[in-house]
């Protein structure tokens, strides 16, 4: 049993047209359709999905994933090379996130600086505004 475009668009929260793109792409192998052209989707397709989307998320292009799945479909005696592709791609994307920690320190120092400044600033004004009421007897 296959899956209708429809029902892989909700289930991925990609739009139909991103799909067709995909596999107009050369991302997606292997769709079956039927007769009418009506497009099947597999549980296989479901994975490759996957993978593409997480792919992309971390900043492979389109031009380097589909040369991933041109490997793939070539068979075993490309894994070393895939293997390679996805070593490459995970050092690309650990140097990304410790400069997102670099950048995210700075933003919390930043935080930091502007939350004393503003304490201090409403300490200050606190003490402007509020006089001492002197009540007669």
């Amino acid at each position: 049993m296959g899956y209708s475009i429809k029902q892989i668009s909700e289930k991925t929260n990609l739009s139909a047209h991103v799909l067709r793109y995909y596999e107009k792409e050369g991302l997606l192998p292997n769709v079956e359709r039927s007769k009418s052209g009506i497009r099947h989707y597999s549980e296989d397709n479901l994975e490759w999905i996957g993978l593409i989307c997480c792919l992309k998320k971390t900043g492979m292009s389109i031009k380097q994933i589909r040369e991933f799945v041109e490997l793939s479909t070539q068979g075993n005696q490309t894994l070393k090379c895939r293997c390679e592709m996805l070593i490459d791609h995970k050092k690309h994307v650990e140097e990304q996130i410790q400069e997102l920690y670099r950048h995210l320190e700075k933003v919390c120092h930043k935080i930091d600086y502007f939350s004393a400044q503003y304490q201090k600033h409403m300490e200050d004004n606190s003490s402007e505004k509020i006089q001492p009421s002197i009540k007669l007897l």
